[in-house]
């Protein structure tokens, strides 16, 4: 099985495998965590102050050890009280410390991935088409989920560990050379054999870990294709070849954390031998120079605790190693998403839409191809100027370029020549959010979201009243079947409306353009899956609405475009012919064998 496609936005590469993805050889790409972290100084400053404490108390507790040892067989019984009660009063403020710490470090991660993940999805949310030719939305959910888990893990637990230790081994080592300098210095011979398997190891793992999650990506958009589609899939019986296709690449994730795993835990059982190894080498030479007389017993023991916190902070620390490369890998997926550049951008100094909008519509010898089509012209230097409340509609056969029209208007994607414009500005010199507000889109495939049928309708303007929804309902031959709903206008639609007929959904989406209420009317098939009855109705209602709006239709029907100002015929993203619906017919040509083939034999062009 390939390995998963993944696009590299920051770059502008084509996709390609995890290896060809560039990859972050350090862990200084946590640092792109920093401003995000930054708003909670406060949070860091009392998670260090309770992480120096608790290191503090851990490396205070030997000391103790050592006066209850040498003064053992003192008579002064009271002393030794004294020396088990400061133990005690330690290991309170150690574990005082410790809850502080914890909380505060796990209130941060916290704090700091909500952040990551609504940044992440202010930036992908208002990406154009084009970067959703490049990712597939369920990776776009995985690194929002998957990966930013992974930093909250990090950021809520191994870093604070990570410091943690750091604080012990450096401190336990400065307290192993006042405690004995020969037996230190032993211990030091052994920090390369240590490092060594770490660095080796660590950067193996690194890869691994980073291969792990693109697996785990590629079977999360593939869970998300074949759900999104799932009547698709049942209408062709394809449910067995979607459910092995899915086990493939989940098992191809699982071998991969098999590997993780595997090498992870070689990494551990390397480290932890080489460190206990020398801890019994050197607690033997200690036992020597007790016996001998050069230490007494106490100072070998707090040696030897000593010893065993830096093993164990040296140990917990090539564990959180492999959990700082996971998360490196995570952040640098995030940060792919924040930096990926769109082709869409709004202008750094936007022109202001003269009011009131008027509606004209401008196309100036305008080229375009998709980025996924390169080499196929969806619009050929196109013109055509559209007047203030003019109905204008486009037919001819599918591929023409007549959706395409529809999405340059809207600026889903900017043309490769020439130009756009509304009421004499050119799209690209104004906000997105600007013009778009002015404009109201009834798509061939209407999006029906998983909230109620009000909720749906109201989606044109969030600020209308119930009234308003119902009314809009009413004009667009909605109202009957939503008021027949079990809970009328409250009623839930189900995931992409899937408690709806087409027809249904089409009509509630045409509501919603009515409730919109915009001087543009974008209509691309509205009608197509409307039975003749609810056509009709429909057909009135945009009759009614288009007055005084600048109405562009898309249709492949000519019944529901004969009374629209004039029709542009388009062939191959070039117009062959305009017109009247009449003289359209009398000049011959396209327009007249597709008239003639819906009108006269009854045959649906496509």
């Amino acid at each position: 099985m390939a390995r998963p496609q993944r696009s590299n936005h920051a770059t502008k590469q084509a996709p390609g495998s995890q290896d060809e993805r560039p990859g972050s050889r350090k862990l200084g790409v946590l640092a792109s965590l920093w401003p995000f972290m930054r708003p909670y100084r406060l949070l860091m400053i009392g998670a260090t102050l309770a992480l120096v404490l608790t290191a503090s108390m851990t490396l205070t507790l030997p000391l103790a050890v050592r006066r209850v040892v040498d003064n053992f067989r003192i008579e002064d019984g009271e002393l030794l009280d004294w020396y088990f009660l400061a133990a005690l009063g330690i290991a309170a403020m150690l574990a005082v410390g410790t809850g502080v710490r914890y909380a505060l470090v796990t209130r941060l991660g916290e704090r700091v991935v909500a952040d990551i993940r609504k940044a992440v999805f202010v930036r992908v949310i208002g990406m154009s088409p084009a970067f959703y030719e490049r990712i597939m939305t369920g990776e776009v959910l995985s690194r929002i989920t998957t990966d930013t888990t992974l930093i909250q893990s990090v950021l809520g637990s191994s870093v604070s560990i990570a410091l943690r230790n750091m604080l012990l081994f450096i401190g336990g080592l400065v307290l192993m050379l006042l405690t004995s300098a020969k037996l230190t210095g032993l211990v030091l011979l052994l920090i390369p054999v240590v490092v060594v398997p770490i660095l080796v190891l660590g950067r193996r793992l690194r890869a691994i870990s980073r291969e792990n999650q693109d697996w785990i990506a590629a079977s999360s958009g593939n869970a998300g294709e074949a759900l999104g589609a799932v009547q698709t899939v049942q209408a062709f019986t394809h449910e067995d070849a979607s459910r092995k296709q899915f086990a493939d690449l989940t098992e191809t994730a699982y071998q991969a954390s098999l590997r993780r795993i595997q090498t992870r835990a070689v990494l551990t059982v390397i480290v932890i031998f080489l460190v206990f190894s020398g801890i019994v080498g050197v607690l033997w030479m200690g036992a020597n120079d007790v016996r001998n007389g050069v230490m007494t017993e106490g100072v070998l023991i707090q040696f030897v605790i000593y010893s065993i916190i830096m093993a164990g902070s040296v140990a917990a620390l090539s564990e959180i190693w492999s959990e700082l490369q996971r998360a490196a890998g995570a952040t640098e997926r995030l940060v792919e998403l924040l930096n990926a550049e769109d082709t869409v951008n709004d202008p750094a100094q936007p022109k202001a839409l003269p009011q009131p909008v008027k509606g004209q519509i401008t196309f100036d010898n305008v080229t375009f191809r998709y980025p996924a089509r390169p080499d196929v012209l969806a619009l050929d230097d196109l013109s055509l100027t559209v007047k203030p409340g003019e109905t204008v509609a486009f037919v001819g056969p599918s591929g023409a370029g007549k959706t395409t029209v529809i999405q340059l208007i809207q600026r889903f994607y900017d043309p490769e020549a020439g130009q756009v414009s509304l009421d004499g500005i050119d799209l690209r010199e104004m906000r997105r959010a600007d013009f778009r507000q002015h404009m109201a889109l009834v798509p061939q495939d209407p999006v029906i979201f998983a909230a109620s049928a009000r909720e749906n309708i109201r989606f044109g303007r969030l600020d209308a009243s119930d009234a308003e929804v119902e009314a809009a309902a009413r004009a667009a031959a909605a109202h009957d079947f939503i008021s027949a709903l079990p809970e009328g206008y409250d009623s839930f639609v189900g995931e992409r409306g899937v408690m709806l007929s087409g027809g249904q959904k089409q009509r509630i989406a045409i509501a919603r353009a009515i409730l919109r209420d915009a001087p543009v009317l974008l209509l691309d098939e509205a009608t197509s899956a409307l039975d003749a009855e609810s056509e009709r109705a429909v057909q009135a209602a945009v009759d009614q609405m288009r007055a005084g709006r600048t109405t562009l239709i898309v249709a492949h029907r000519l019944a529901t475009v004969k009374k629209a100002d004039r029709i542009v015929v388009m062939e191959n993203g070039r117009i062959v012919a305009q017109g009247t619906h009449d003289d359209l017919v009398a000049q011959g040509g396209l327009y007249a064998r597709l008239a003639r083939l819906q009108f006269t034999d009854g045959v649906a062009a496509e």
